[in-house]
């Protein structure tokens, strides 16, 4: 892959990014998470049947309409979410401690789960679903006060796992010596994991403190915080995983030099549900 395309592409997808997280009405940005929700959906096909990739698209697309028929965007600026939606986000909450599990027994562990396709599509099901969900309820959060504030919510979760994701490979490269978890993606190590993590904490609790002066609400937000800087890392492993399991580099090929888009938001599909869960635990 040529340097052209490597730079093309984030010149390109970032400004796209910024607009589409602030500007669109949230039924715009709706169209635009349920997008990336099927492209990904097709992307985690690879994983449980590489030849056949797009037949996931069909159960995984019924649930979502399913959810949003129990749950339409407008009714988020108005109401609770749905109990079902609630259940998707702590279900997603509980895969990811499942998948620290099996993270961490890579690869001995894979016994139980590595043939079995319906396994591994529930494992799908159970990343993206609450990834969705979790992605519209930052987005319309106060939306009725003010349509931009969900958007810097959206956009200071997103900032925390790129803080982290710098801080990792910085201080990884000028210090890393212990790996993380070598079996599952050799180049981490646990230098990087803990500078990642400094990084991205003081990010949040300048950014929490600045926007609220209420002691507790800003540790809720740090703690928050920091849950969902942990998980991305649970995240990036979970994906490097089934890629190693499905003998594949990257999970599709839909952006020039970056992989698929499985690739580019691997750490936001735990970071986001966790973050949203836990923010709702401690209020």
């Amino acid at each position: 892959m040529s340097l052209k395309q490597r730079i093309f592409s984030p010149l390109f997808l970032v400004p796209l990014g910024v607009w589409w997280v602030f500007f669109p009405p949230l039924e715009f940005f709706c169209l635009g998470a349920i997008v990336i929700f099927l492209l990904a959906s097709r992307e985690w096909g690879r994983f449980v049947i590489p030849t056949r990739p797009h037949w996931l698209l069909l159960p995984m697309g019924a649930l979502l309409t399913l959810s949003l028929w129990l749950n339409p965007p407008s009714l988020l600026l108005v109401a609770a979410p749905h109990p079902v939606i609630l259940g998707i986000l702590y279900a997603g909450a509980l895969w990811w401690l499942a998948a620290l599990v099996m993270v961490l027994a890579y690869p001995k562990g894979t016994r139980w789960w590595r043939s079995k396709p319906w396994l591994k599509a529930l494992f799908g099901i159970l990343t993206l679903l609450p990834f969705f969900w979790s992605l519209l309820l930052l987005r319309s959060h106060g939306y009725a006060a003010d349509p931009q504030l969900g958007g810097w919510v959206v956009f200071f979760v997103m900032l925390l796992v790129w803080c982290a994701d710098s801080g990792a490979y910085f201080v990884g490269r000028a210090f890393g010596r212990r790996k993380l978890l070598p079996a599952v993606s050799p180049q981490k190590t646990i230098e990087g994991l803990l500078g990642g993590l400094l990084l991205a904490t003081l990010v949040a609790a300048t950014v929490a403190y600045a926007g609220s002066q209420d002691l507790r609400h800003t540790l809720i937000v740090v703690v928050c915080s920091v849950l969902a800087m942990l998980a991305s890392v649970l995240g990036d492993l979970t994906e490097s995983l089934f890629k190693r399991q499905a003998g594949i580099k990257d999970s599709g090929s839909l952006l020039p030099g970056h992989g698929g888009v499985l690739d580019r938001i691997d750490s936001l599909t735990a970071a986001l549900p966790i973050f949203v869960v836990s923010y709702l635990l401690f209020n």
